[in-house]
């Protein structure tokens, strides 16, 4: 059977790389008493898919995870009991359900991804609701990854101040809500919209909020 989980990862736990999550997850399905079920070959592991890998340094609101198993674990609500029961600090159970055991690659079906980003300084220059405005104005937005050239623009599905930042002249921090395509060969990044936005990474703290998937369960 198939098991979609969702979770945040928060505290130290986003200094985890995508390839060490894995590894958290097969530790906690074991202290669960889950029995994972493995892949066929010459080097078996456990049948574990991540929705989407989170840049280190930043957080997951809403992250999803299938896990294959070969005996039936009981209810969805005890199962979440025993994983939180057995999740290192910084990983929360939100959520668990059974899944089509056949169905797609879990990876395959991420279209898009959520974040917000606080500012944790008040951004130098321009007004910056300008800079947003000159971003979503552009026709394309060039830039490069791993020495290969893309276009930026088209992965920014929506690009916005949220209503707290209004209030930023009364010492609340400012925050930007960026919705960000992923594609096939192509996948919006938050630190590259930053760094177009002239925002230094630094001076930022990122979250994602949401992973939105094509059969619309997030």
């Amino acid at each position: 059977m198939r098991l979609r989980i969702t979770f945040s990862k928060t505290g130290t736990l986003r200094y985890t790389g995508h390839l060490d999550l894995q590894t958290v997850w097969e530790r906690t399905a074991r202290r669960a008493g889950l029995s994972l079920a493995y892949t066929q070959g010459f080097h078996p592991g456990p049948k574990i898919q991540i929705a989407s890998a989170l840049p280190l340094g930043i957080a997951g609101k809403a992250e999803i995870v299938d896990l294959w198993l070969d005996t039936d674990p009981g209810p969805a609500a005890g199962t979440q009991r025993r994983l939180q029961a057995g999740a290192p600090p910084g990983l929360t159970i939100l959520q668990v359900e059974t899944v089509d055991e056949h169905g797609p690659a879990l990876q395959t079906q991420v279209v898009s991804a959520e974040y917000m980003v606080t500012l944790l300084e008040a951004p130098s220059g321009t007004d910056l609701q300008q800079r947003l405005d000159n971003i979503l104005g552009a026709s394309t937005l060039l830039r490069t990854r791993r020495d290969k050239p893309y276009d930026l623009r088209p992965l920014i599905e929506e690009l916005t101040l949220t209503p707290t930042s209004i209030a930023a002249k009364e010492g609340q921090a400012m925050q930007i809500f960026m919705r960000l395509a992923a594609r096939d060969g192509a996948t919006g990044r938050p630190e590259e919209l930053l760094d177009a936005l002239g925002l230094p990474l630094e001076t930022t703290r990122i979250e994602r909020t949401r992973l939105i998937l094509k059969t619309g369960m997030e």
